[in-house]
């Protein structure tokens, strides 16, 4: 039998056919009009050590094998994923006006304005930063600059590439929108999960509630930081936090005693508290580390050099 079949063979039995959600991926919560979950890091054909299912363009992995990977990915889903050049900022894409933007720009036409969001004017790909400013190196034909996107449309499917941050899932309690977000230390600090919220409470202004899924990322005992990171969380330069909201995300950093200045630091739970004081009633964590699983998860704090797994999420009917 050739190497093809054999992979062939692989793929069927990991992603049998009609459910987009293989064996080796992480489901996120069943809510209903909603497909949400995470790759594993087995099924794909890139080489150590970004073995096997790197779907990363931007590490170092052959471009052939990360291209095969992603073809492999997109027969699993209803659309081309919005894959988004993620900075670790808190920019914001409308995957609507990207996909209807592009559309125009293939077909000759012209919309260079975009529509307006909540957080202000929006650029040919729908990217906005958080001073609503258009960001004029996101354009149509490239992958936008944004590390968050949100769809209303059925069948659009949002993608976040992770391999320790934080992936996070925000969706309206009806189904009618959802949000994806890649939140490290520096993003989740800095406001990206309330930049996401606030461009869809714009979009869907009768939503009737709003939950989230904290997919897998670095643990509480795996992630060491030194005190610029607890700093930048119950005490940031600008002072603009109350006593309360420093007192609780005081608690989700433990000092190491044999190691002075440095401390273990639970991100999700600091995702959690963010979302929570923004308004969203139910937060799922996944309880999965990336550090600790290697047998499933890449993890750039535990290997340095590796590949990315990918969060999806969409509205699997209207």
């Amino acid at each position: 039998m050739s190497e093809g079949h054999l992979q062939s063979d692989l793929a069927a039995l990991l992603h049998p056919a009609g459910d987009p959600i293989g064996a080796g991926d992480l489901a996120g919560p069943a809510w209903p009009g909603l497909r949400i979950f995470t790759t594993g890091r087995d099924g794909g054909v890139s080489k150590p050590p970004y073995d096997t299912f790197n779907v990363g363009a931007h590490v170092g992995d052959a471009p052939d094998a990360v291209s095969a990977n992603r073809v492999a990915l997109r027969r699993r889903l209803p659309g081309e994923p919005l894959w988004l050049e993620q900075v670790h900022g808190i920019a914001v894409v409308d995957a609507d006006t990207a996909a209807s933007n592009a559309a125009a720009n293939t077909t000759g036409t012209t919309n260079a304005a975009g529509t307006a969001n909540a957080t202000g004017a929006t650029n040919a790909t729908g990217a906005t930063n958080a001073t609503g400013t258009t960001d004029s190196t996101s354009t149509a034909h490239t992958v936008p600059t944004a590390d968050a996107a949100f769809t209303r449309e059925p069948g659009r499917v949002l993608a976040i590439m992770t391999a320790d941050c934080l992936p996070v899932v925000i969706a309206a309690t009806d189904g009618s929108i959802v949000g994806a977000a890649h939140a490290g230390w520096r993003g989740l600090a800095a406001g990206v999960l309330e930049a996401l919220l606030t461009a869809m409470r714009a979009a869907a202004p009768d939503a009737p509630g709003w939950r989230a899924w904290i997919g897998p990322a670095i643990g509480p005992d795996a992630f060491e930081v030194g005190d610029e990171v607890r700093q930048a969380f119950v005490a940031p330069p600008d002072g603009a936090i109350a006593p309360e909201v420093s007192a609780a995300s005081q608690l989700a950093f433990s000092a190491k005693a044999e190691a002075p200045g440095k401390w273990l630091a639970d991100l999700p739970l600091l995702a959690e508290q963010r979302l929570r004081r923004a308004g969203v009633t139910v937060v799922v964590q996944s309880g999965a580390c990336t550090v600790t699983d290697r047998e499933r998860f890449f993890s750039y704090r535990r290997d340095g050099q590796c590949g990315r797994m990918v969060t999806l999420a969409w509205r699997s009917h209207p």
